[in-house]
């Protein structure tokens, strides 16, 4: 017997973007809605018409829904099995799931893979899941059975860190007894916590690290440094785990210096450091990083090294629309004030994550602070995310990481 989901029933000529595809449903565009609709339930949509739409999970808020199929269908475990089984194909064709090298990747990315709200990167045997609204949420053991389901995964751990993204996104607290935010496993215990990246090794704490434990998405960009940095003085700005900073020790920098205000962060920077370097002879070894637990923004206004390289990757300024403005103006005089530091004819990485920036405005704003800085630049390469967070064609606000190669004459 099918299953009947509660309706969402949209105003005359609303339609438009979820024929075209887009897996957002904004609240305007809503005529009536069923009574039992209830925060993260399953919703079918239809038009003003009585025509079938789409089916999403249901959200209070200005994205009253998030698109799951364009066609009729159940949301139960064998949709998620086909999903997540649909995703390792794409990892696979980018020879990434039997990897010597990189053992580190993201095996589903929201909207990207069809599943908007759900975030699953693979470290070692070990699924790390984060979950950004309600409906991802309470879905949490069909994603685990179906993980666990792929064999060739062989996984020994699913974690579950959701708490909080949950807070932060849906407003859903999720503490223990001690009133801290609750994680868990889901599934196994903590596994070997030391994975590969393009052979480089970092540890990782997927349980008290930013977002699920490492910056997956800077892959690709941090090979592309390792072209530019040997011999070369390298400062790693908001470095957190020092990912940027080992591609440059490894490519033979002279001198490699790493920034971010956590101290917590430098700790595990080093860490990586001696995970790589320690075992080589002294004459071979020729490793020269240190690490700073200070503001980027004083530790370039203090400072008077002038660098071969510098690497901007800051977190998100503009969480919404409405912190553009503030926003464009921390990154004019963060990119600024990098510029200024940077030899003749050296070389600038920067990046913005902020998904409210969009691409064009945040050239604009490099644009001015080269400007502002008086300084001639070439762009030598446009950057984004790695291929293991693909953007859907149809949902161009996936594509949140921008980055520029400058050449500073």
């Amino acid at each position: 017997m099918e299953k009947i989901y509660p309706k969402l029933i949209l105003k005359k000529g609303k339609e438009r973007s979820l024929q075209n595809f887009h897996p957002w449903l904004f609240s305007g565009a809503v005529e009536k809605q069923d009574k039992e609709l209830t925060e993260g339930c399953i919703a079918e949509i239809f038009s003003n018409d009585d025509r079938y739409l789409a089916t999403a999970h249901f959200h209070h808020g200005s994205i009253v829904a998030r698109v799951l199929s364009f066609e009729k269908c159940e949301i139960d475990q064998q949709f998620f099995n086909q999903k997540i089984t649909k995703a390792l194909e794409l990892r696979k064709h980018l020879y990434l799931t039997d990897s010597a090298e990189t053992t580190v990747y993201r095996l589903v990315n929201a909207e990207g893979d069809g599943l908007p709200g759900l975030i699953i990167d693979i470290y070692n045997r070990t699924a790390v899941i984060q979950t950004h609204t309600a409906g991802m949420f309470e879905a949490k053991d069909f994603i685990k059975n179906a993980l666990l389901d792929i064999s060739e995964l062989q996984l020994k751990a699913v974690y579950d860190k959701s708490s909080a993204s949950m807070e932060k996104h849906s407003g859903i607290v999720r503490k223990d007894s001690f009133g801290e935010s609750k994680d868990t496993y889901l599934f196994g215990e903590k596994e070997n916590n030391i994975v590969l990246e393009n052979g480089i090794k970092f540890s990782v704490d997927w349980e008290g690290g930013q977002k699920t434990g490492f910056f997956i998405d800077q892959r690709e960009n941090r090979k592309l440094l390792m072209q530019y940095s040997k011999n070369k003085k390298v400062l790693n700005t908001f470095a957190y785990s020092g990912g940027f900073s080992l591609y440059a020790l490894q490519a033979g920098a002279s001198l490699v210096h790493s920034v971010d205000s956590s101290k917590k962060a430098m700790e595990w920077a080093n860490q990586n450091v001696e995970l790589n370097f320690s075992a080589r002879s002294p004459s071979d070894r020729n490793v020269v990083h240190n690490y700073f637990a200070l503001d980027t923004f004083d530790f370039l206004k203090r400072e008077n090294e002038i660098y071969d390289i510098i690497i901007l990757d800051p977190p998100s300024f503009a969480k919404h629309l409405s912190a553009v403005d503030k926003a464009a103006i921390g990154y004019r005089n963060l990119n600024c004030e990098a510029i200024k530091r940077i030899n003749k004819n050296g070389i600038l990485f920067t990046f913005s994550c902020s998904q409210a920036i969009d691409k064009n405005l945040f050239r604009k704003i490099v644009f001015m602070a080269a400007a502002q800085a008086k300084r001639n630049v070439k762009v030598l390469h446009q950057l984004s995310q790695a291929p293991d967070h693909p953007v859907n064609i149809y949902h161009p606000e996936g594509e949140y990481l921008k980055g520029l190669v400058l050449f500073i004459e």
